[in-house]
């Protein structure tokens, strides 16, 4: 996966895959998730690569070359402990172990470096820079290379922020920091408005560079070649934004990493190459019988959907039925409900009519009767008026 096709790059200092900003990012702004890498750090180390393979390999693809010999100066801790797994590297610091005084190295340090690796350092060393510069060409192997960043202008000379520094310290009256020199003179001068790298107590910038101050300087510290690596990176997503403040590699004469350790490491990317080929050939034939196994798994799925689906409208069709003798045995019920009704209807009525007979028979009974006593009555009156009775 590459910066142009994607949208997105790699990292070559921890080889994440990193989101592509939209424009180019500062140099000084974290562009990885994983590392925090900035666009500073991945380009000098585009840079170390390619002054060393000639090509640009993201640092965990480095081959692991023991014989050659660097040495960084404050690095990121991540960063030297990966370069530390490639080469014989050692991270160093001004105030603390291991230590670096570049003003004043060590004779342990003298000749013994194929590299060295200097980010953001001698903007704060003190004065004369030159001297810096000096050392670092002393401490390197005749063919090695100084690789290093600092902030830097264009155009002029550089710029000494304390000229006459000779005995100095920070001091923060009213809580605001101030750098107090006494010069050679006696003279005291105080300075305010101070920059620090890292925040307020932190590093002090002691100067600005210039670029053609830088290549004056390195050429006077005996450098032979000189190059400001003003190339992009995308793949590594390494734009700049700026034509200033580039890396740049010092040559004290042409580097050439040791044939022996290139060989042996050629030899195990060789090795590892048809090993990753013979792995990929059973992947590839894994994948093929896991994709002939999917096929015949998804032609069973089908032929089970397809079953299913049959039996679903067999289902649905019974249940049409089911709906339709439903609809029929609900019809009965009224019917027979209503009869039923009908003929709880027509019992009552016919018990209405009895008991209305039954009236009328004891209603008629009770006429006769009552009929009976006055036929008696009339014709025993009748018979005493004749004699009869």
């Amino acid at each position: 996966m590459t910066f142009s096709d994607s949208g997105n790059f790699t990292c070559n200092i921890c080889g994440a895959e990193c989101e592509r900003p939209d424009t180019p990012a500062g140099r000084e702004v974290p562009g990885c998730s994983k590392c925090g890498s900035t666009v500073r750090l991945r380009s000098l180390i585009a840079l170390l690569s390619r002054e060393i393979f000639g090509v640009e390999l993201p640092l965990p693809d480095f081959p692991v070359l023991k014989g050659v010999r660097g040495v960084g100066m404050s690095d990121p801790e991540e960063l030297a402990e990966r370069l530390a797994e490639k080469f014989d590297y050692t991270n160093t610091f001004y105030h603390q172990e291991p230590r670096l005084d570049i003003v004043a190295p060590a004779q342990e340090h003298i000749g013994r470096y194929d590299f060295i690796l200097s980010s953001e350092v001698l903007e704060h060393v003190p004065q004369p820079v030159e001297r810096a510069f000096v050392n670092l060409n002393r401490m390197l192997k005749p063919d090695g290379m100084l690789l290093l960043t600092v902030p830097y202008r264009i155009d002029g000379h550089t710029a000494e922020h304390f000229p006459e520094l000779h005995e100095y310290a920070l001091a923060a009256p009213g809580g605001r920091t101030v750098l107090v020199n006494r010069r050679r003179d006696g003279s005291l001068e105080v300075f305010e408005n101070l920059s620090f790298h890292g925040g307020d107590g932190s590093t002090l910038e002691m100067r600005v560079f210039t670029e053609t101050s830088l290549k004056e300087i390195l050429a006077g510290a005996g450098f032979t070649g000189v190059h400001i690596a003003s190339e992009d990176v995308p793949e590594f997503g390494v734009r700049h934004g700026e034509t200033w403040s580039l890396p740049i590699v010092g040559r004290k004469g042409n580097f050439r990493p040791p044939s022996a350790e290139i060989a042996e490491a050629y030899g195990h990317a060789v090795s590892k190459t048809v090993s990753l080929a013979r792995e990929l050939d059973f992947h590839q034939r894994a994948r093929q019988e896991a994709e002939r196994a999917l096929a015949e798994r998804l032609e069973w799925v089908r032929k089970v959907e397809a079953e299913m689906e049959a039996r679903t409208q067999w289902a649905r069709k019974t249940e049409a039925e089911l709906e339709e003798r439903t609809q029929w045995a609900l019809a009965l019920k009224q019917e027979k409900e209503t009869a039923l009704a009908d003929f709880q209807r027509g019992a009552a009525e016919a018990e209405n009519a009895r008991r209305h007979i039954q009236a009328l028979e004891k209603d008629l009974a009770e006429a006769r009767a009552a009929r009976a006593r006055l036929e008696s009555s009339f014709w025993t009156r009748a018979g005493r008026k004749l004699g009869a009775v």
